[in-house]
């Protein structure tokens, strides 16, 4: 079958497993080996040379050293590509490592300047707004101010949708007309390629931390940059030059989160829609900020942009800080902790944590508890909820 036909879920099922039938096995290897044998000097030499300068490895070559390629590894890739539209992936150890890595591929095309549309990550606005990476950054609070930020140097406008830690929508098709010729990365993670694809709207780039949903249980961390053939080819150089792989084990096991993906995020978006909707009156709450609930999609994203408004919600105390202490403190079947996207709930505080090293105009609301839903039975985490608001 073309695999461009079949829908999402077989898609996910099925991508990156070529050929395992062929060699015998039912699902991929781990191979662990960090060498391969070299059949001559000369392949030897012309392999390596293919895969340090961020190309792929040829039929007929070595993969010589696991650092310049993996076989799992480009499996996971391979079936993420297919998955967000894009012409290749690559992964990494971390989000963040996947992030640095663009930007020093930005920054070896001579492009030092990043736009960045807040609220974003709080590790990437702190990488963006310390200038580590050698970059400067404009920042802007809506799409209408990107165009006036770019400047000869702008290698990159960033955004992230939905926002963490708010769930604001951006419109990725406006911030791409109004970035013009420069690259718009987006950073998919809340709502992975089950309810968002930025590519087919016009995005140059996705960043995922995998470790969220691609994972999915909260044990394997890594992070992927998905993209044209072009812009990933510069970033796997670095990824050889640097040193950023993706270990084979993490790759089996994101590789096998990629394929109950689409059950997952759909599961938990409809216990995340049905918990704000019941939250959304709640007197202790200032707001549920849920793109699902009237009034949070104003530029009605949702079944143009996203098939649905996913499985993180936020609520704000009235109390601010100390009633969002005494929330997280008093939980006792949802998770205090930092991550999302794993099959248990979880909470955390935004400003204390994920969002405690950004500038203060960028730090989320002293009451703003961020929820990532699992997949508990609503009434459960319900009632955890309720608890706590009331302790």
């Amino acid at each position: 079958m073309d695999a461009s036909k079949q829908h999402f879920e077989t898609r996910a099922v099925h991508g990156g497993m070529e050929g395992l039938e062929e060699a015998g096995s039912h699902v991929p290897p781990i191979d662990l080996s960090t060498t391969n044998p070299l059949p001559s000097i000369q392949i030897g030499g012309e392999s390596y040379d293919q895969m340090a300068s961020g190309g792929s490895i040829l039929p007929g070559q070595s993969a010589v050293y696991q650092r310049l390629w993996q076989p799992g590894v480009a499996r996971f890739e391979e079936s993420l590509s297919g998955l967000e539209g894009s012409e290749a992936s690559v992964a990494f150890a971390s989000g963040m490592a996947a992030l640095a890595a663009t930007i020093i591929a930005m920054v070896n095309e001579k492009k030092t300047h990043v736009v960045g549309l807040r609220p974003l990550y709080g590790g990437t606005d702190h990488v963006l707004d310390n200038g580590v990476l050698g970059t400067t950054v404009s920042w802007v609070h809506s799409v209408e101010e990107i165009s006036g930020a770019i400047t000869a140097d702008t290698g990159l406008v960033m955004i992230e949708t939905p926002a963490n830690p708010t769930l604001e929508l951006v419109d990725i098709a406006a911030a791409v007309k109004a970035a013009g010729s420069v690259p718009v990365m987006v950073d998919n993670t809340f709502a992975t390629p089950v309810l968002q694809r930025p590519i087919e709207l016009g995005a140059t780039l996705v960043l995922h931390s995998a470790t969220k949903y691609i994972g999915g249980h909260g044990d394997v961390m890594g992070g992927v940059i998905c993209g044209s053939n072009e812009w990933i080819g510069r970033i796997r150089h670095i990824r050889a030059l640097t040193g950023g792989l993706l270990h084979p084990f993490a790759a089996y096991l994101l590789h096998r989160g990629l394929r109950t993906m689409p059950l997952r995020v759909r599961a938990q978006q409809e216990t995340a829609n049905e918990l704000a909707h019941r939250l959304s009156s709640h007197p202790a709450l200032a707001r549920v900020l849920y793109p699902g609930l009237e009034g949070c999609d104003p530029q009605g994203l949702i079944g143009t942009q996203m098939a649905g408004p996913g499985s993180m919600l936020s609520i704000d105390l009235k109390d601010g800080y100390n009633a969002a202490a005494k929330f997280t403190e008093s939980l006792k079947l949802i998770s205090h902790a930092v991550s999302l996207g794993g099959v248990d709930t979880l909470a955390q505080h935004p400003a204390s944590l994920t969002h405690r090293p950004v500038a203060a105009e960028a730090k989320p609301g002293a009451g703003v508890v961020r929820i990532s839903i699992g997949l508990e039975h609503v009434d459960d985490i319900y009632d955890d909820i309720m608890q706590a608001l009331k302790a």
